[in-house]
């Protein structure tokens, strides 16, 4: 299984508009993050997590030419706001299945209700499938099947998920023991880590190394970074040796 990492910034991508932050202005590559996203394939399957408003750039960058599914981690806009640009995948396979908790499918209706209309849909306008996402409940995505990993984003419940050996949660800032039962025995984890400094609905860089330790996958990714944790080579250099930062175009083998 191929991992690609679609964009591995915060709500505002990095370098963030009109900042004159050091680390907005670096000119080193990992250091400019699209909006947060992953490009998961295997075989001749090919499913994205989360479709935020760079999604056509990341779908040009990585050259991805299919999308069996799109499963979506909760309704931020962050994570939803490219909707409208999976269009050419629909000319060319009809409607994408899109896998979410209701609450969230819910939330994509009013925004974006052109995509669900069924009377007079204008033409050429974005299709779906949707498919409810429930916890304990175990789906299939191709020939795999994903496990929902609920977790808590400071009020707000986001589903992770699990496949094979891969888990991708993001948006964490709390998680109950029941759900972190559901990845014993990882070789590969991707978790947020939006900065050193505490937030209020983010695992800061201590609490997602904790949660690291606590999990004890194989190798850990860390993903949704804001530009506050500085520049990429140094925070490298002092994470533990089996956790990684990850960048933008970044891919993995499982």
């Amino acid at each position: 299984m191929k991992v690609y990492f679609l964009g591995t910034g915060t709500s505002q991508g990095i370098p963030v508009i009109g900042s004159n932050h050091p680390v907005c202005k670096s000119t080193d590559f990992k250091d400019k993050r699209l909006r947060v996203s992953v490009w998961i394939s295997w075989e001749n399957y090919s499913f994205i997590i989360d479709c935020g408003p760079d999604f056509r750039q990341q779908m040009l960058s990585s050259n991805c030419h299919k999308v069996n599914g799109i499963l979506f981690t909760h309704e931020h806009s962050d994570h939803t706001a490219g909707i409208d640009d999976i269009r050419p995948f629909n000319f060319k396979q009809g409607e994408i299945p899109i896998y979410a908790h209701q609450r969230v499918i819910h939330n994509l209706r009013k925004r974006f209700d052109y995509v669900f209309e069924t009377v007079n849909k204008y033409p050429g306008s974005p299709s779906v499938k949707t498919i409810e996402v429930i916890n304990d409940q175990p789906f299939a995505i191709g020939n795999k099947t994903a496990v929902p990993i609920n977790v808590m984003h400071g009020n707000l419940q986001v589903f992770g998920y699990r496949i094979d050996d891969f888990a991708y949660l993001t948006d964490v800032k709390t998680i109950e023991k029941t759900e972190i039962a559901k990845l014993k025995n990882l070789k590969v984890l991707v978790v947020n880590a939006l900065r050193e400094e505490r937030h209020d609905t983010h695992f800061n860089l201590k609490e997602a190394l904790d949660f690291i330790t606590l999990v004890q996958p194989e190798k850990a990714y860390l993903t949704h970074i804001s530009h506050i944790m500085g520049y990429h080579e140094e925070v490298q250099k002092n994470l533990p040796e089996h956790v990684f930062l990850a960048y933008d175009n970044l891919e993995i083998k499982i």
